[in-house]
């Protein structure tokens, strides 16, 4: 009975959070990305699909301000001719959409969405290993971009499928060494305890809680307190490494060179119509679904209300509190998604060697001396402490010498590169 039980409260979270949730925010985050363009280049973009009661003999039709453009994009793509070429390779091709949908899905299992609901965590699988899970299943999404543009025996698919491999596997690296630091904070991979620290501790990039009497209580001092504000340095770096690696594992803009129009037609998806297209670009805004959601869970507190708050919000909502975290845990990965269309329509597009450089001469490097600073930050109070002043300064005198020898040689390298 415990395992019948057990068993179908799984299939509520994934229907629920995988089918009510995420795929209807997948579909308006297109929506949005249309009507946030049409703002920036001064258009008017869908604001007309609605209710269309002129079918049932009635004089106009209910705009709803556009509101079922994602419906009706849907309806178009299920009629639309589904195209298979005859010079591809037909198992591979067809395979290929799924493979960059179906693994952005997957790592949703082990993002929390909320605190709980009458008693029941809200997360699929609360496993311990949670940010490995996510890596390990999202670098899966490669082999489908590598095998639509193999597959479709295209020369300008096949440039976007090498493109993407190259791209994306570098970037896994800085993604990997980049959480690091935030790693060795928690000392915790399980992404439900880490947010539960920053419930009680504050987020991560704004550790602050206020308690009673108007006591403001700062985070970060358990690593030594006050020397523990010096992590928040660190923990910035990783940030803004974190966020930028992101966007270039899921080929968004300034980094969609695996699909770049102008110079490879559509990339790996030129050959491709009706669903299967549409796999692929649903697979997109999914994977920048989950890149927001784990940001957000990383540094921002995850379903955390924040300063404090959430023991409030236990006392006063006792067993609905879930929704209370829900809806706080929605709101921040929507205000990621609109930052990420933001940069789309606002930052133009790399080159290629732009693109590949930043990742093993910048970011590579930054990531590893990131490690090093935070490594001192947090050893520092306990050897201050047995008065190893000068173990202190030669780990430091260490750090930036580790730092120049990195800089000379990816100066050196990129010198190298044009001869």
């Amino acid at each position: 009975m415990e395992f019948l039980t057990l068993t179908l409260i799984t299939l509520v979270k994934i229907i629920g959070f995988t089918f009510v949730l995420t795929l209807p925010i997948i579909a308006y985050s297109v929506y949005a990305e249309r009507r946030f363009a049409a703002i920036i280049q001064d258009r008017v973009g869908p604001n007309r699909t609605g209710i269309p009661l002129t079918l049932f003999g009635c004089k106009k039709d209910i705009p709803l301000h556009g509101l079922l453009q994602p419906l009706a994009d849907g309806l178009k793509f299920i009629l639309k001719e589904d195209f298979t070429p005859s010079h591809v390779n037909k198992f591979f091709f067809w395979i290929a959409p799924a493979l960059t949908m179906v693994p952005a899905l997957l790592t949703l299992g082990v993002i929390p969405f909320g605190s709980e609901l009458f008693g029941e965590k809200l997360v699929i699988a609360d496993v311990s290993v949670g940010p490995l899970f996510i890596f390990a299943i999202a670098s899966l999404s490669v082999y489908g971009i590598t095998f639509a543009g193999w597959a479709s025996n295209n020369k300008y698919s096949f440039f976007g499928g090498v493109r993407s491999c190259a791209q994306m596997i570098s970037y896994e690296i800085a993604l990997g060494l980049s959480i690091i630091p935030v790693l060795m904070i928690f000392g915790e991979l399980n992404l439900t305890k880490i947010v539960e620290w920053q419930a009680q501790n504050g987020w991560l990039l704004c550790p602050i809680t206020f308690g009673g009497e108007n006591v403001v209580n700062f985070g970060l001092y358990e690593f030594g307190g006050p020397l523990g504000a010096l992590l928040l340095l660190p923990l910035y770096l990783s940030f803004f490494i974190f966020t930028v690696s992101i966007f270039a594992e899921t080929n968004r803009m300034p980094f969609d060179l695996p699909e770049c129009e102008t110079e490879l037609v559509g990339g790996y998806h030129t050959e491709y119509s009706s669903m299967k297209f549409a796999l692929f670009f649903l697979g997109e805004y999914a994977a920048m679904i989950v890149g927001s959601a784990l940001i957000v869970t990383l540094f921002f507190g995850g379903w955390s209300l924040g300063f404090g708050l959430d023991a409030w919000a236990f006392d006063t909502f006792g067993d609905w509190v879930g929704l209370i975290h829900l809806g706080a845990f929605l709101t921040k990965v929507v205000v990621f998604i609109l930052f990420f269309i933001l940069v789309r329509w606002t930052v133009p597009r790399f080159r290629y060697d732009q693109l590949m450089k930043l990742g093993w001469v910048v970011f590579f490097e930054l990531a590893l001396i990131n490690i090093l600073i935070a490594s001192v930050i947090m050893a520092a109070p306990a050897m201050a402490e047995r008065g190893e002043y000068i173990g202190i300064a030669a780990l430091s005198v260490g750090v930036i010498i580790f730092s120049v020898l990195m800089f000379v040689i990816a100066k050196s390298l990129d010198k190298k590169q044009p001869a």
